[in-house]
C-alpha cells in the first residue's frame, strides 16, 4: 500500500487523522514523522506536524486479497486459507470450493501459475522474502504419490530393457521428486535435460 501524507496539529493528531483516512486501528499504521512541527510564540508562527502513513503490511492480508482478486476476475467463490510461519518465512495456503479441477489444471500448470504469481505479489510489498505454496484437495500430496509409482515403474522398465527412458516435461519441483525417488536405487541414475517448460528426467541404467 502506498503512504498517504497527514498534516495535524500535533504528531498524535495526525496520526488519528491517518487511522480515520485508511480505515484502520492504530497498531496497524505504520508511519513516519516528516515534520514535529510547532506551536510557536504565543500560537503565532505555529506550523503543522506532519506524518507519512499507510497500514501495516500484513503477508496474510496480501496473499489473501492478490488471491480473492483473481478469483473474483475467474467468477469463481474460492476460499483461501493461509498460514504463516514467521521462522521459516513460510506461507501455506489451502484453496477450497467447488471445481478445483479448474484451479489445478493440466498436471497443476494453473496451480502453479497461481502459485508464481502470488509469490511475486508477495515478495514485491514485503521487506523479507517469503516462499508461498498453494495447493487444494490435497492435490501436491497426491500427484507427488502418483510421480513416485511413475518413477518405480520406470526404473523397472529401464532395468528390464536396459535403454534410458525419458519422461514427459515437468516443473522443477517434480523432477526433483522423481530424483529423490531414485537417487537410493542402486541400478538407476536419472539427470534431467532440455530448456524449460521442455526441460524433462531420463532414467538410465548405471
Amino acid at each position: 500500500m502506498e503512504y498517504i501524507e497527514v498534516s495535524a496539529k500535533n504528531v498524535d493528531d495526525a496520526i488519528t487523522q491517518a487511522t480515520i483516512q485508511l480505515g484502520i486501528t492504530s497498531d496497524q499504521l505504520e508511519y513516519e514523522v516528516l515534520d514535529k512541527g510547532s506551536t510557536g510564540f504565543l500560537g503565532i508562527g505555529s506550523k503543522n506536524a506532519v506524518i507519512k502513513a499507510r497500514k501495516k503490511f500484513s503477508v496474510e492480508e496480501n496473499v489473501i486479497e492478490f488471491l480473492s482478486s483473481v478469483f473474483h476476475a475467474m467468477k469463481m467463490e474460492v476460499e483461501v486459507v493461509v498460514s504463516v510461519n514467521e521462522e521459516e518465512h513460510s506461507i501455506d495456503v489451502d484453496l477450497k470450493g467447488e471445481d478445483m479441477g479448474i484451479l489445478i489444471g493440466k498436471r497443476g500448470q494453473t496451480l502453479d501459475s497461481l502459485q508464481y504469481l502470488t509469490n511475486l505479489s508477495v515478495n514485491k510489498n514485503s521487506d523479507d522474502y517469503y516462499k508461498v505454496k498453494i495447493d487444494t484437495e490435497n492435490y501436491r500430496e497426491r500427484r507427488k504419490e502418483t510421480l513416485e509409482n511413475l518413477a518405480k515403474n520406470i526404473a523397472y522398465k529401464v532395468k528390464r530393457t536396459r535403454r534410458p527412458v525419458s519422461l514427459e516435461p515437468m516443473n522443477p519441483f517434480e523432477r526433483r521428486i522423481i530424483h529423490s525417488a531414485l537417487q537410493n536405487n542402486k541400478y538407476m541414475t536419472t539427470h534431467s535435460e532440455g530448456e524449460e517448460p521442455y526441460r524433462h528426467v531420463v532414467v538410465t541404467l548405471k
